[in-house]
């Protein structure tokens, strides 16, 4: 059995291995190393605090697992089904369906967010510390857990505070959060984070394709290129702002990125240390479906009876024992977010824009103090609410930034989708409880307000024939070409009646029947846009197509439908000549 940095079974580790296993240990933590709240040993200048809050990260800063990679894989690696697994190749392996979903996220993202350049390998590491792969690959042929996986309540004791933000529908508390899952996203995140990257309509955390494919998309938000390590360590520490956290998942990038295999889903090792629990203090919690508390264990009877203590009590020489001095406890330093007293919207608060333009004013917000001055160093996060396909420049629907000097922070660009309808931007201060500021925005249909003809050639018919040329518009909007303008086409009664005529030219459906009215019609990207064939029915006379777009744009085309004229032939031989003489 293969020595491990993480742990070290009894008799099978000898002193060399030991030495190097301290060595490695050391070697891990950088300096300026400090510890946080929960006991987590962080890097001086990355412990959360009003930049990077608990509530901002994926995982809340909830505990981790604190297995290490086996000192070497297996060589060679085992296959699948072909030969049984050791339990260092159980552990060295990734299961089956996880490692798909691994995988499947990383390939997405190379299409979405080319310039993030994630590999599949980050999000096995940062799942081995988060979950164990899923406790080992304990999902079902869909990718979900077959239970589910919950951190501990993040109520303060040891860890940060965060109340419920889902009424317990993700983790089951109605208090506290939990993370959540074999990524452990907790559920205010989870809530705008969520992916559903299976397919299935639903974003659920519980499934590895989906918690995946959400790390992936959290991971790439801010447009940092993870191929640069600066960028990579800003990415995992967002995930969990540790620096033990950060190292503990390079390790295992390393080790994945050397080499690992596919095995059997449900074969993996489970977790054992986590970051929360002191080493020999006794087996660390399981972040499973919580369950009744454990009875407290009985007192043990003392073989005598313990010595008084206290101030004066005298020690067995007679003389009394001194009350060591207390060093008092100094609260916690206050923060920037922790004085600001309200957030106020900064410019309009009412937007609008044309489908699939941008909006021509960025959505800000101002940090103050209860006297009315700007907090800076605040961090603020922009939600879209609502039923809408718009997005911020980043291609997300949601995005943070700190306040300035000035106490302001402003949203990226925000670009309307082709949804139209009303939504909300909502911008809360991210650690802090103050009044939300809600900004309402439109988005109206795209418009024209001219349509021409692209040639002038008159449309003519006969009876019960087909019109030889199909009616061809160009939109414009000011000038400009409207493209993707909602239009409609009818051939309307006469210029004063707009209503459906029964008889006349006409277009067929699909089923080849008669309809005199057009709808769903669309310019293409240059503004044009070309009618089906006409056909005539046995009616002649002077008819009306009449095409409307959204905006106002109208033009009504004249179709005439009339007999053939005969052209006159020579005249028949003997006929008398015009002037009476005889023909020739």
């Amino acid at each position: 059995m293969a020595a491990q940095f993480g742990r070290l079974r009894k008799g099978a580790v000898n002193t060399t291995v030991a030495a190097v296993v301290v060595a490695a240990l050391a070697a891990s933590q950088a300096p300026g190393v400090t510890a946080d709240d929960a006991g987590r040993k962080i890097t001086t200048g990355t412990r959360p605090g009003p930049d990077t809050p608990a509530a901002d990260s994926a995982t809340g800063n909830s505990p981790y697992y604190t297995d290490l990679p086996p000192l070497k894989s297996p060589n060679p690696a085992p296959s699948t089904g072909t030969t049984p697994l050791t339990p260092t190749a159980s552990e060295a392996g990734i299961p089956a369906t996880v490692l798909d979903a691994y995988k499947k996220a990383a390939a997405a993202l190379r299409g979405t967010k080319p310039g993030c350049n994630l590999q599949w390998q980050v999000l096995a590491a940062i799942g081995k510390v988060e979950s164990g792969q899923a406790r080992g690959g304990r999902v079902d042929a869909n990718g979900t857990t077959l239970s589910r996986i919950l951190g501990p309540q993040l109520n303060g004791n040891g860890f940060a505070n965060i109340g419920d933000t889902d009424g317990g529908v993700y983790d089951g508390d109605n208090r506290f959060d939990r993370a959540v899952g074999p990524m452990q996203f907790i559920p205010s995140t989870w809530e705008w984070a969520g992916r559903d990257g299976n397919a299935d309509g639903r974003k659920d955390p519980n499934n590895v394709y989906d918690a995946a494919l959400a790390a992936g998309n959290y991971l790439c938000r801010f447009g940092w290129d993870l191929s640069a390590q600066a960028d990579l360590d800003r990415a995992i520490l967002s995930y969990n702002n540790s620096q033990d956290y950060l190292n503990l998942v390079m390790r295992w990038l390393e080790y994945y990125r050397r080499g690992t295999h596919e095995i059997p889903d449900g074969t993996g090792g489970l977790p054992s240390g986590r970051s929360d629990v002191t080493p020999g203090a006794g087996p660390s919690p399981t972040p499973t479906r919580p369950g009744p508390p454990a009875s407290p264990p009985a007192p043990s009877t003392p073989s005598k009876p313990p010595a008084p203590s206290g101030p004066g009590t005298p020690d067995p020489g007679g003389s009394p024992t001194p009350k060591p001095p207390t060093t008092p406890t100094p609260p916690p330093p206050t923060t920037p977010t922790d004085t600001v007293d309200r957030l106020k919207g900064v410019g309009p608060t009412t937007l609008t824009a044309t489908a699939g333009d941008t909006f021509t004013e960025r959505i800000g917000a101002r940090a103050e103090t209860k006297a009315g001055k700007a907090v800076a160093k605040v961090r603020v996060r922009f939600t879209i609410v609502g039923d809408t396909d718009a997005a911020f420049s980043t291609g997300e629907k949601y995005a943070a930034a700190l306040t300035d000097a000035a106490g302001t922070a402003m949203a990226p660009a925000l670009k309307a989708g082709e949804a139209t309808g009303e939504f909300t931007v909502r911008a809360v201060v991210v650690g802090r409880s103050v009044t939300p500021v809600d900004y309402a925005l439109k988005v109206t249909e795209r418009a024209a307000d001219t349509l021409v003809r692209t040639y002038d050639t008159a449309l003519t018919c006969t009876p019960n024939g087909t019109f030889a040329e199909r009616v061809e518009v160009k939109a414009t909007y000011k000038g400009a070409v409207a493209g993707k303008v909602a239009a409609t086409a009818t051939l309307v009664k006469s210029a004063d009646d707009p209503a459906e005529n029964d008889k006349g030219p006409y277009f067929k459906d699909a089923d080849g029947k008669t309809v005199r009215t057009l709808g769903a019609l669309t310019t293409d990207a240059n503004g044009l846009l070309k009618l089906p064939e006409l056909y005539a029915d046995g009616t002649a006379g002077t008819f009306l197509l009449r095409l409307t777009t959204a905006g106002g744009a109208t033009l009504t085309v004249e179709l005439k439908v009339a007999a053939a004229e005969s052209t006159p032939g020579p005249s028949p031989s003997g006929s008398p000549s015009p002037s009476g003489s005889p023909a020739a």
